[in-house]
């Protein structure tokens, strides 16, 4: 009886070749067999993946059950499952075929098993398989042949030196089909060694799982700066592999016995574990708590703690900060209310004009709740006493209730209530307790009284401190507008406050002089006017300069803050036809990315060719209007004619939205082309994985269960990681002449 457990990728290329002339055809074909594996979720092909699938008749060889087969290889399909499907199609003459070549697969009934021995002694290792008449079997020590092994029994020789393990497999073949034993190693010990007979302690002898854990992983608590070691070992066989994960996530290039992480955040805090395993078996370490806090800093040096946690340095009445970070976020798209222009334009401009004055900004548009409060959460790991990091700026829907303000996600109901929204007097107080310098909240949103929301929040008593600063774009029980002019839209507040953010001004004045401005504009006399309230009892200002305390505590900042800022790096995609396409990467925020193809390199032979973006992730909800466009324009961002100066031209634009979402970032590069003298195009793929850019990579979807371990036959290459050379082309856009107003309503 066969092993219908195995992978279809176990099929001789006969079979193949067999079911291809059965299948190739529009009746009981692939396409059915498309449709009735797609039952079971992972092996449903997309649109793009059938179209593949046909294209195959275009080419000499080719073969649409071909790529179908292979396509559910890559996704780990059993011979047992391809069976039912063919079963269901009522396709007998497919079955028998299947049948009859699973009756020919070569089985290892009996594995060769790892041993300890003492020197001087014999072993024997053995492998037996079942299959076709006139199996062959040859033993390997390591890479070589061992010569004249070629029975089902090995016997060695343990004279020779002592050493490290011999690691020994078995192939066993019948023509050109073939199949490996697992690994075995041999240990030889002397005479008289405490290892010389193996014991339940002694870590060689293996449970019946083939797999057995050695050293757990212990949980630690540490301080942001130090390094986080991590260390799991196992014995097995074959040898085992590793896979560490956080958060029931896998972390990338983790996969040796030991995770080391140096100059940790707040951000690598989590439960860790560790996944062990082989070609036949699977065992996960235990759980561990990873607790990772704020270092905290005392008095004394060259620097004092002033009120607040402001330091001051070198000259008097200079106040510095030990850095300046800023959370921006513009909601625009909503699902159930209006939809506003304004935030992309608001946010852009106020981000490149913060980074002027050196403030590390992660800037995020069209947030839902649960993303919202945690990208409140990874902000607030940025701040610790004495930065100058609370500047949270919020363009949206948003109403105030009892001297609470509340800032509307875009997923919020119809009838939303503060149990839809955010808080921002909450936030304030978990900044609050960060001891940060100085507090500031831009809130560019209407503050209406919401009739549906009767309940009084209960936010606790906020501290006593003198470094709080509200803006807000409009009074008590107002609106606040955007002025729009052609495909362009400012809110009224970052239209005016733009014109005064670089000046070095303590913030309230600063804020003062943007509210006259803003009385200026006869068309929202009367409609709306900033709101300034403070405790700010010094001058600080936003150009006060960064005197960090310490290098480690610094650098552990910047990392965290940087790991909202890695773009993946451009890359090179060589075809089998010859034509070379240049992948490259740009960012308009934190959560929104630009990807653009670029042929660079074409056969003579080839007189046209394009290559396109597919299979992006669904949870994307790309907008396929937004993807392969000629020219920056066609995206539909009003940001395209800033970002697109530094894209060199003939590229093919993608504009992918909502990264917060993503576990990996994964697509398809569909190459076409055509011959001189050919009609058709021909058509090849490759799959890219740049792993978790931007945003992506702090984690802000909620925590979920762990994919599907991949095969070892059919398992992808990691995406790479690096950080792009240079800056993101981030500059503030010219000021606006309005038109005429149009509200956020609320």
């Amino acid at each position: 009886m066969g092993d219908w457990s195995m992978p279809i990728g176990s099929l001789g290329e006969e079979v193949v070749a067999r079911l291809c002339e059965l299948l190739d055809n529009a009746g009981r074909g692939w396409r059915k067999l498309a449709e009735l594996a797609g039952a079971e979720k992972r092996f449903k092909c997309s649109a793009e993946e059938l179209e593949m699938c046909s294209l195959k008749v275009l080419e000499p060889r080719g073969s649409p059950t071909q790529c179908l087969l292979q396509l559910l290889a890559e996704r780990d399909c059993t011979l047992r499952y391809l069976l039912g499907c063919l079963e269901r199609m009522g396709h007998e003459q497919a079955c028998r075929v299947l049948s009859s070549a699973v009756q020919d697969v070569i089985r290892i009934t009996v594995q060769p098993e790892s041993q300890v021995v003492a020197e001087g002694t014999q072993v024997s290792l053995t492998c037996c398989a079942t299959g076709p008449p006139g199996l062959v079997y040859q033993w390997f020590c390591g890479r070589q042949e061992v010569p004249g092994a070629t029975s089902p029994e090995l016997v060695i020789d343990t004279a020779s030196p002592v050493g490290q393990p011999e690691w020994y497999i078995c192939r066993v073949n019948c023509g050109a089909t073939f199949t490996f034993s697992r690994w075995a190693h041999v240990q030889v010990e002397k005479n008289g060694s405490p290892n010389s007979v193996p014991s339940p302690g002694s870590g060689y002898c293996l449970t019946t799982a083939g797999l057995q854990i050695l050293r757990q992983p212990r949980p630690c608590r540490l301080a942001e700066g130090d390094t986080l070691a991590l260390e799991c070992r196992a014995i097995g066989n074959p040898p085992p592999q590793y896979q560490w994960f956080r958060n029931r996530r896998p972390v990338e290039g983790a996969q040796a016995p030991q995770l080391q992480v140096k100059l940790v955040t707040t951000a690598e805090r989590g439960s860790y574990s560790c996944r062990v395993f082989n070609l036949f078996h699977e065992v996960w370490s235990q759980e561990v708590d990873v607790e990772i806090g704020p270092r905290l800093f005392t008095s004394g040096g060259s620097w004092q703690e002033g009120d607040g946690g402001s330091l001051e340095y070198g000259s008097p009445g200079q106040l510095y900060a030990t850095d300046k970070v800023a959370l921006l976020i513009g909601n625009m798209h909503y699902l159930h209310h209006k939809q506003l222009q304004a935030p992309i334009v608001d946010v852009h401009a106020l981000g490149a004009l913060l980074h002027q004055l050196d403030f590390k900004v992660v800037s995020l548009l069209d947030l839902r709740k649960a993303e919202m409060q945690m990208a409140v959460d990874e902000f607030l790991l940025l701040l610790d006493k004495g930065v100058y990091a609370g500047l949270l700026y919020y363009a949206g829907h948003g109403y105030e209730n009892f001297g609470n303000s509340f800032m509307v996600p875009i997923d919020a109901p119809s009838t939303y209530t503060s149990e839809h929204c955010l808080c921002v007097q909450r936030v304030l107080r978990e900044m609050q307790q960060r001891r940060t310098g100085l507090n500031i909240f831009l809130l560019d949103m209407c503050r209406k009284r919401n009739l549906n929301d009767d309940v009084i929040p209960q936010v606790g008593a906020l501290e006593v401190t003198a470094n709080i600063v509200f803006g807000y774009a409009t009074c008590a029980d107002a609106e606040a507008y955007e002025l729009s002019q052609g495909e362009f839209s400012n809110g009224i507040f970052v239209t005016f406050l733009k014109r005064w953010l670089l000046e070095d001004e303590k913030i309230t004045v600063l804020l003062d002089k943007v509210a006259e401005d803003m009385g200026t504009l006869e068309i929202t006399r009367g409609r709306q006017a900033l709101e300034l309230r403070s405790n700010l009892s010094e001058r600080r200002a936003l150009t006060d300069p960064i005197r960090p305390p310490g290098q480690d505590e610094s650098s552990a900042r910047n990392l965290q803050w940087a790991k909202a800022h890695v773009l993946p790096e451009s890359r090179h995609l060589c075809f089998d036809c010859g034509v070379t396409v240049q992948l490259a990467f740009a960012a308009e925020f934190s959560n929104i990315m630009i990807i653009y193809t670029r042929i660079v390199a074409v056969p003579k032979d080839i007189t046209k060719c394009e290559a396109r973006l597919t299979d992006i992730p669904e949870e994307l909800d790309v907008d396929l209007k937004c993807t392969n466009k000629e020219s920056p324009e066609e995206l539909g961002s009003p940001l395209a004619p800033v970002w697109s100066l530094s894209c060199p031209s003939c590229c093919l634009y993608s504009r992918i939205c909502g990264l917060q979402k993503l576990r990996e970032l994964a697509f398809t590069v569909c190459l076409q082309y055509r011959y001189q003298g050919m009609d058709d195009f021909v058509e090849e793929r490759q799959r890219v994985n740049v792993g978790r850019p931007l945003i992506a990579k702090l984690n802000l979807q909620w925590a979920a269960s762990p994919s599907p371990p991949h095969s070892p036959l059919f398992s992808s290459p990691p995406g790479s990681w690096g950080v792009v050379e240079g800056s993101w082309v981030n500059t503030p856009e010219e000021n606006l002449s309005p038109e005429g107003p149009s509200s956020h309503t609320p």
